[in-house]
């Protein structure tokens, strides 16, 4: 079973107490957008194998929402970090690096 720690309360979760809210890190746009772009956010979802960034929901707990970094093959979770951020912390980017050299995961591990 996934276990999750949920970085705002500090609890080892087990899936059946959170939920999941899909990928992380999407951009969305605003009413001005054209269609494709709308259809992108609505539709276009990364489903890699491997390295993955996903949201959850601490619900039966404190019931925030936080990002999780996992690869979807070992189940292996890399680490947890706040919703309220653009970009995974580079001390965990640096740590899938160090378990998966050469991932890559849309443009997060990019250099800016």
């Amino acid at each position: 079973m996934l276990t999750l720690q949920c970085p705002h309360c500090g609890v080892h979760a087990e899936e059946t107490e959170l939920t999941g809210g899909g990928e992380a890190h999407l951009k969305r746009f605003g009413p001005g957008s054209d269609d494709d772009a709308f259809e992108g956010y609505l539709f276009l979802r990364e489903n890699p194998k491997g390295v993955h960034f996903e949201r959850w929901r601490h619900s039966y707990g404190c019931g925030k929402w936080f990002h999780a970094a996992r690869c979807t093959v070992t189940m292996e979770v890399f680490g947890t970090y706040t919703a309220q951020t653009s970009k995974p912390p580079q001390d965990l980017l640096d740590r899938i690096s160090e378990k998966r050299p050469g991932w890559r995961w849309r443009d997060l591990n990019e250099p800016a």
